[in-house]
């Protein structure tokens, strides 16, 4: 088994007796925590308009986390590209790519929110087409040099060149995969996955497999990155007991913010495989109902997680994004986790996570 790296979510994990801006500076001192236990990068969020997550601008806040933390690399989960003027896009990642130290890890996707669509004035029967084109425009800014675009939603006549001038440090990016379609979708653009670990590991073998084969020689040396939730504790039924308290409400905001008990996907045609995948998300919200959920994402004693570890980086995965970030779980004991995983899980696969532990 190769290398494994390591990254968190720096997310602001909803609480109703709390502010957003104290939110957000709990996500600064997870980064400051992060940075200290050795994990490669921070990993934020998009999501609009409700109490899912509420980051907005993911490369905003990346900056204001670079300031503090210029070592620690920036990851997004993903931006949603359908939603941005590629040219507008292009730009702030090259400013924010000059102005930072580490890797710019920029997943991608074209979004799943009906309400989020609605809100911007974007029909999602255009979410895929839109999502594409949006990528190869910034693709063509990031070169750094002059170009013209003629596509169906965004026509650039005059050459223009993107400024600030993209430096040679690489911006690696990820498209967030839904589905073996997406998959191959991903693999013509020559972007590298980024999956959940809560499909089913046939479907990711899959996935990952048709991925491989349009993404060619790409595919060798690509990062690919696996996003899991985490409980950790002394024993797998402590763990899975903190999974059964917490969970629920993490569902309950998810049902909210993407209306799935209305299911407001049944007639956009490009959006059937996100149908049928939310439409069992209500009973994510008994505790009762959460056993394969936890079986799949990284729930148990250090011993159950490293086996957990082991089957996915077996499938192919060499980047794990770990979420310990859930709405209502404490930031004390979140902590408490990111270390304990930390030091008695990652030092096992990560070579930079060794080192960090013998100094």
């Amino acid at each position: 088994m190769g290398d494994i790296a390591f990254g968190f979510q720096a997310a602001p994990a909803s609480d109703s007796h709390k502010s957003d801006q104290a939110l957000y500076r709990e996500v600064m001192d997870d980064c400051a925590l992060g940075q200290k236990l050795g994990f490669d990068a921070a990993w934020l969020l998009e999501h609009h308009f409700s109490d899912y997550y509420p980051t907005p601008s993911p490369l905003l806040f990346m900056a204001h986390i670079a300031a503090a933390f210029p070592d620690l690399s920036l990851g997004t989960s993903v931006l949603v590209l359908p939603w941005y003027h590629p040219l507008r896009l292009a730009e702030e990642i090259a400013m924010l790519n000059s102005m930072t130290r580490g890797t710019l890890h920029l997943g991608i996707g074209r979004g799943t929110a009906r309400m989020e669509y609605d809100a911007y004035n974007v029909d999602m029967n255009e979410a895929r087409a839109r999502f594409a084109e949006c990528y190869r425009i910034v693709e063509k800014g990031l070169a750094g040099k002059p170009f013209t675009h003629d596509g169906r939603f965004w026509k650039i006549a005059q050459p223009i060149r993107i400024r600030p001038e993209p430096v040679a440090k690489k911006v690696r990016f990820y498209g967030a995969i839904g589905s073996p379609a997406s998959a191959e979708v991903m693999g013509d653009l020559g972007v590298a996955p980024i999956c959940l670990s809560t499909f089913p590991d046939k479907l990711l073998a899959r996935i990952l497999e048709r991925w491989r084969a349009r993404a060619g020689a790409a595919a060798r040396e690509a990062i690919l990155p696996i996003s899991v939730k985490m409980f950790i504790a002394d024993t797998d039924e402590e763990a899975r007991a903190l999974g059964r308290r917490y969970y629920p409400p993490y569902f309950e905001l998810q049902c909210a913010h993407y209306e799935s008990d209305a299911n407001p996907w049944a007639d956009i045609p490009e959006y059937q495989d996100f149908s049928r995948m939310f439409a069992n998300l209500r009973k994510l919200t008994d505790p009762g109902e959460l056993g394969p959920f936890i079986d799949s994402n990284l729930v148990g004693s250090p011993d159950t997680i490293r086996r957990r570890i082991d089957a996915l980086a077996a499938l192919g995965f060499n980047y794990f994004m770990v979420s310990c970030a859930t709405p209502g779980t404490p930031i004390e004991l979140r902590q408490r986790m990111m270390t304990r995983f930390a030091e008695e899980v990652c030092p096992r696969y990560s070579r930079a996570m060794r080192r960090t532990e013998a100094a």
